[in-house]
């Protein structure tokens, strides 16, 4: 039978501007079972079996978790690649959208700023003889269709 050592006592000491205690805390130690002890032996031996008893079955079931887990990442990257991607092409689309609107909204009132109104009533009436429509001259009529007018005969000629 093995003899028992007696705990080893530890002292520590607190820093400070005062004391806290006069005598030094004890800390027993650990003991840790030698490694020779059967329990561990016991244990060890448990471990190697299981370990040895890994056949070619149970290799060829974690190579293929490992093959199918492997491809399921690859196939999330792609696709995330591709999802990154997609984002990018549409914000570019987006803000090539923006800037044509932005050019649009120039020239129309580039376009509408240009135009004098009264110049062209000068014109008209001055130079081209043209003059406004009386109110027996105007024809009202119902529009069946919001988009656009198909014509399919002649407007009738009222004199």
């Amino acid at each position: 039978m093995a003899a028992r050592r007696a705990p080893q006592r530890t002292m520590t000491y607190v820093d400070g501007n005062t004391v806290r205690r006069v005598e030094p805390e004890f800390r027993p130690e650990r003991r840790q079972a030698p490694a020779h002890s059967p329990r561990i032996r016991e244990q060890v031996r448990r471990n190697q079996d299981r370990a040895l008893s890994i056949d070619l079955p149970y290799v060829l079931m974690l190579s293929v978790a490992a093959i199918c887990a492997l491809v399921i990442c690859v196939n999330y990257l792609h696709q995330q690649s591709s999802m990154q991607a997609r984002l990018s092409r549409i914000e570019t689309l987006e803000q090539q959208v923006e800037n044509q609107r932005a050019e649009n909204n120039t020239l129309e009132t580039r376009i509408n700023t240009s135009v004098n109104l009264d110049h062209i009533y000068k014109v008209a009436t001055e130079e081209l003889g043209m003059v406004y429509a009386g109110k027996d001259q105007v024809l009202l009529y119902d529009q069946t269709e919001s988009e656009y007018i198909r014509q399919n005969e002649d407007i009738p000629n009222y004199n």
